[in-house]
């Protein structure tokens, strides 16, 4: 007996795999792949998902935003699949633990300046597998200038 086919067929599910060809890039995808399908962790699941996903849907953040969002909540890593990106505005910038795909030179001098620390995901694994202690954060996807023109 074959499979009864419904109009329509049978929904394959094919995930996104990044095109890019950045090395690193490529090393962070098969780690997260692998703890992914190893831990119950819907973390890694989700940071899978978003290294996979296209530059424009990666947005940068910006350190005062990721200030503000961190209030309350010390001795937790925020973790920005991103880059992160230094802000003028803010003068007095908070210790924090920030784990983020890139960070602007200043955002890197600024954070480190005030006590904090910038890891990488490698490290980030190795220090928390299971995603535990972390804060998940993105940045704004549709506050590119395009996004003004459309619909």
């Amino acid at each position: 007996m074959g499979i009864d086919i419904e109009a329509g067929g049978r929904v394959k599910r094919k995930v996104r795999v990044s095109k890019s060809d950045n090395p690193y890039i490529r090393l962070l995808c098969k780690l997260y792949k692998f703890l992914a399908r190893r831990t119950d962790s819907k973390f890694n699941k989700v940071i899978l998902k978003r290294l996979n996903m296209t530059r424009r849907n990666k947005p940068p953040l910006s350190l005062q935003k990721l200030a503000k969002l961190m209030e309350g909540k010390d001795g937790k890593i925020a973790v920005v699949v991103g880059s992160v990106t230094d802000d003028k505005r803010l003068y007095d910038v908070p210790k924090l633990s920030v784990c983020a795909l890139r960070f602007t030179e200043t955002a890197r001098a600024s954070i480190i300046k005030a006590g904090g620390e910038c890891l990488t995901f490698d490290k980030l694994a190795l220090r928390s597998p299971l995603g535990q202690g972390t804060v998940l954060l993105r940045g704004p996807v549709k506050a590119r200038e395009a996004e003004r023109h459309f619909g």
